[in-house]
């Protein structure tokens, strides 16, 4: 045996086929027929007396665009909302379960639910049912106990609070953005700029979020829903 020959590939055809493209996202693969991918920048911050929430507006399926205005950003109850990510049948019908489940507890002990119950009811229905869906959510809020908190529930269904929380498949472009701009103890328009501004850079780069912006401020006297439009992002491409 000559150590110096070229190697022989046994099956020339190997390459071609095991790693052939096949035209769809890691994110897109596990869709089920006709279902949509939500293509996502979700994003939220606590702050002292609420949280701001926003995403943006793009709903895809492949490389086409379905929506390009839908609204990512539900209402759970009075002071509690969640940002949806992954497939848009899964989360909308998990953001209806959750809904009822809450408006349920709070006729029966008649309290306000905390955004930390809701939290845990998305995890619950998410880590149970994790095989038959493609669904990542942040849950955030405010509530007599914790004041503004921020949960985050990724694929898979584990939950975690968090000091802030982006998702979705333009929050990879992201991630420095906003570790270097993010401080713990913001102000409301702080973190709102903030919000904005990373949403719409990840916006820029990521061909599966665009559209234009939406935020809800959430406060123990209300919230305040607010629109950006396309053409009057903190930055564009």
């Amino acid at each position: 045996m000559n150590p110096f020959a070229p190697a022989q590939i046994q099956n020339p055809n190997y390459y071609s086929t095991a790693f052939q493209y096949d035209g769809k996202s890691a994110e897109t693969r596990n869709l089920k027929p006709g279902e949509v991918s939500t293509g996502t920048t979700i994003m939220a911050i606590p702050f002292a007396n609420g949280v701001v929430l926003g995403a943006d507006s793009r709903v895809s399926t492949g490389t086409y665009v379905a929506n390009r205005v839908s609204d990512k950003v539900a209402q759970l109850h009075d002071h509690i909302w969640c940002c949806r990510s992954g497939s848009a049948a899964d989360t909308q019908a998990l953001t209806d379960y959750v809904r009822h489940y809450l408006s349920q507890l709070a006729i029966e002990t008649g309290r306000v639910p905390t955004v930390k119950c809701a939290a845990h009811l998305m995890r619950r229905l998410c880590y149970e049912n994790k095989d038959n869906l493609m669904a990542g959510v942040i849950v955030g809020g405010w509530d007599p106990v914790e004041k503004g908190s921020v949960y985050n529930i990724p694929l898979g269904g584990t939950c975690l609070k968090m000091p802030f929380a982006i998702g979705g498949s333009g929050s990879t472009y992201i991630y420095g953005l906003v570790d270097a701009e993010f401080r713990e103890g913001m102000g409301e328009e702080e973190a709102k700029s903030l919000v904005k501004k990373a949403i719409s850079h990840a916006m820029a780069r990521d061909g599966s979020s665009g559209g234009i912006i939406r935020t809800v401020v959430v406060k123990e006297t209300g919230n305040e829903r607010e629109y950006i439009p396309g053409n009057e992002l903190p930055y564009g491409p």
